[in-house]
């Protein structure tokens, strides 16, 4: 399963910038708005210290990791709900993606205009969030003036959907977005089916001259994100840049080291966008390949055979389970399996994250 996450927030706060580092696409990336006009899609690969680790003790041919898709969407402006800027389109764009990361501008540059003319991201945040807030307003109203018509008819499932669509227009009427609205289970295909932009989880990326002095901007991004219950990335853009043009590894780390810092903060971004929808990871490990598989937590068995093909979860039949901590402690699945870590499980076993699986099936 596959996770696209939209970068978002005003011209010229670094999206582009912070894009091209994470996936070395080349989007252009200049200093007026509207640099962007179609979205940007790169598909990076979520790197996991522990599936390194896992495809040396067991010699793998090649390693395989599990990817997180970015789609960098054009820099929005006051009134793009209206079609202010190019605002109707790319707000259809965020509606595709599974989750978002709001980039805010946390740094002072003369020479890098600020379609605000100040650098301040409580507004700049509050002037994304409302427009956010007044798309879905607008669909939802659309959808209500449709459903009442059907419910003064009688019909009961208009009905029950009006109900649902007025509890989503009060918070959205109160400054609350969509994701803070309770649903049942039952409705959870209809809300599914309203496509809100605001009820994806929002992560906030604080852009900065130098990830390791934090500044008073930054401080307010974290002010944002405390409200909010959102998590919080710090980076600096043109300096994860200069990382990415570094050819070999080992350069990189090197880079790092002097910073004090242990990974790249696109890959705390990547890592991030990947919790913040509740997924985990497993493995496989063989000597053709090691590789990475995503699934959501409390998945069970079945469910994660079906990643890898339909036919391991339609004729599941059991599952070798071992932890990846367990293989780097013990050094080799025969030491494992001596040890008696090597687990059979069946259906109803819910997949940890770290397990290492092998699954039988038969169709």
């Amino acid at each position: 399963m596959g996770l696209s996450c939209g970068i978002v927030g005003l011209p010229n706060v670094g999206k582009s910038t912070i894009f091209n580092a994470l996936t070395n696409a080349g989007a252009e990336s200049a200093n007026y708005p509207f640099c962007t006009i179609d979205p940007n899609v790169g598909v990076v690969p979520l790197r996991d210290a522990r599936l390194d680790k896992l495809a040396g003790i067991v010699n793998a041919a090649k390693t395989l990791y599990a990817t997180v898709e970015f789609v960098d969407i054009a820099g929005l402006v006051k009134g793009a709900s209206k079609g202010e800027g190019l605002g109707n389109k790319f707000l259809g764009n965020i509606r595709q993606t599974d989750a978002i990361a709001h980039v805010l501008r946390c740094f002072d540059d003369e020479n890098i205009i600020h379609v605000e003319g100040s650098v301040d991201p409580l507004r700049d945040s509050e002037i994304i969030n409302t427009e956010l807030l007044i798309a879905d307003m607008e669909s939802l109203e659309k959808r209500h003036t449709k459903e009442s018509k059907l419910a003064k008819s009688g019909d009961k499932t208009a009905r029950a959907t009006v109900a649902v669509l007025d509890r989503f227009l009060a918070a959205l009427g109160e400054g609350l977005p969509a994701r803070t609205v309770e649903f049942t289970d039952q409705e959870a295909p209809l809300v599914r089916s309203l496509h809100l932009i605001t009820i994806k989880p929002m992560l906030y990326v604080a852009n900065t001259a130098d990830p390791s002095e934090e500044n008073a901007y930054v401080d307010q991004v974290r002010e944002i994100a405390e409200r909010e219950g959102a998590h919080v990335v710090v980076l600096s853009g043109k300096m994860e840049a200069e990382i990415m043009e570094l050819e070999e590894e080992e350069e990189r780390q090197m880079f790092l080291e002097e910073l004090g810092l242990t990974e790249t903060g696109l890959d705390r971004l990547s890592h991030a966008a990947f919790n913040l929808l509740g997924l985990q990871t497993y493995f496989t490990a063989g000597e053709k390949e090691a590789r990475s598989w995503t699934i959501r937590k409390g998945w069970k068995a079945p469910q994660a055979a079906g990643v890898i093909h339909t036919d391991f979860e339609k004729g599941f039949i059991k599952a070798e389970i071992y932890s990846c901590d367990e293989m780097f402690e013990y050094g080799s699945e025969a030491a494992l399996k001596g040890a008696g870590k090597m687990r059979l499980e069946g259906k109803d076993y819910i997949m940890q994250d770290g397990d290492v699986a092998h699954f039988r099936f038969n169709v």
